[in-house]
């Protein structure tokens, strides 16, 4: 950080035609290359950007995707940034009808972690300066695999920080080897190996400048819903597509909300594009019962996380956390 401080961030960003930036905050399999990758938008960058007095600007230049079921018609941007000079890893390859090497991302038998590398520039209109103003929205994406959090809820600026420096999302079967059952992994801001400060410094900083800017700030769940892995159905691209686009529109500040009594959570009544149940998760349980049990859970291991993050000299931000 510089003086005055610039705010390092492990994030993906776009921006609108009308200069509304927006950044996209989430840990591996929570989908923020892919929803980053707007075809309405222009992407400004992948992964690692900088906030500073002018603004975001990127520092990375590539983008990093995973590649499991791969289609045109579900991520067309990602697909067709698979070109020359794009790097595949752990993606098996077939021959087509004329011999040809192709890959299939349909594929994965020996991983479903398959993975393509390419430039920004494979991405059609991205954002040339790589830069632009101070971000109108944050998004904070998270995997729920327990099923418990809703598609997208509105953070207050107190929750935004306990959510940003809490960095939850959900390890399934078959994406980190050994896991059987869902895990919560907690990465502070959203890329704990990358911090060199304490976590409460960066919410502090982004707190200041959702403040100066008048930010709001998101929680979108990407992970499951009507129940936990196994059970459940995981959100579809096109669902979380529209939870997103009623963001960067303005529909979902405008919508009524409800309070979710396991997290505190905001949840729009309403959204264009989304099944009026699957808003509030609840119910999406057949099993109200079990969906109690479960978000009673999820919420401990919040708690138990944030343990490391209170204490003499601390702001307490477990006002802002599930209360169990």
């Amino acid at each position: 950080m510089n003086d005055p401080p610039v705010l390092p961030m492990h994030c993906s960003a776009n921006v609108g035609e009308d200069g509304d930036t927006a950044l996209f905050f989430g840990l591996s399999g929570t989908g923020k290359t892919t929803l980053s990758a707007d075809p309405n938008r222009a992407l400004i960058g992948d992964d690692e950007h900088g906030w500073d007095d002018d603004g975001i600007f990127n520092f990375e230049g590539g983008c990093y995707a995973k590649t499991i079921n791969l289609s045109e018609e579900t991520e067309p941007d990602i697909y067709r940034a698979i070109k020359t000079d794009a790097m595949l890893e752990n993606v098996k390859l077939v021959q087509d009808e004329d011999g040809i090497q192709i890959p299939d991302f349909f594929d994965v038998s020996k991983t479903q972690n398959g993975r393509v590398s390419y430039p920004i520039f494979h991405i059609d209109g991205y954002h040339k300066p790589q830069m632009a103003g101070h971000p109108k929205n944050i998004i904070f994406l998270t995997c729920d695999a327990f099923g418990v959090l809703p598609p997208v809820s509105k953070l207050t600026p107190g929750q935004a920080m306990y959510h940003f420096i809490s960095g939850y999302t959900a390890k399934v079967a078959g994406t980190e080897r050994g896991i059987t059952e869902p895990t919560p992994n907690f990465s502070a801001c959203f890329g704990a190996a990358f911090l060199t400060l304490h976590p409460t410094r960066y919410a502090e900083l982004l707190e200041k400048k959702m403040f100066e800017n008048d930010t709001h700030a998101w929680l979108v769940n990407t992970g499951w819903a009507g129940g936990s892995y196994g059970v459940g159905e995981r959100m579809s691209i096109k669902t979380t597509r529209a939870c997103i686009d009623a963001i960067l529109d303005g529909n979902a500040a405008m919508s009524n909300y409800v309070k979710d009594d396991a997290f505190g959570l905001d949840i729009p009544v309403s959204l264009p594009g989304v099944h009026t149940q699957l808003l509030n998760p609840r119910n999406a349980w057949a099993d109200k019962e079990a969906y109690d049990v479960t978000a009673k859970k999820l919420a401990g291991m919040f708690c138990k996380n944030f343990e490391k993050y209170t204490g003499h000299g601390v702001v307490d931000l477990t006002q802002y956390g599930p209360r169990i």
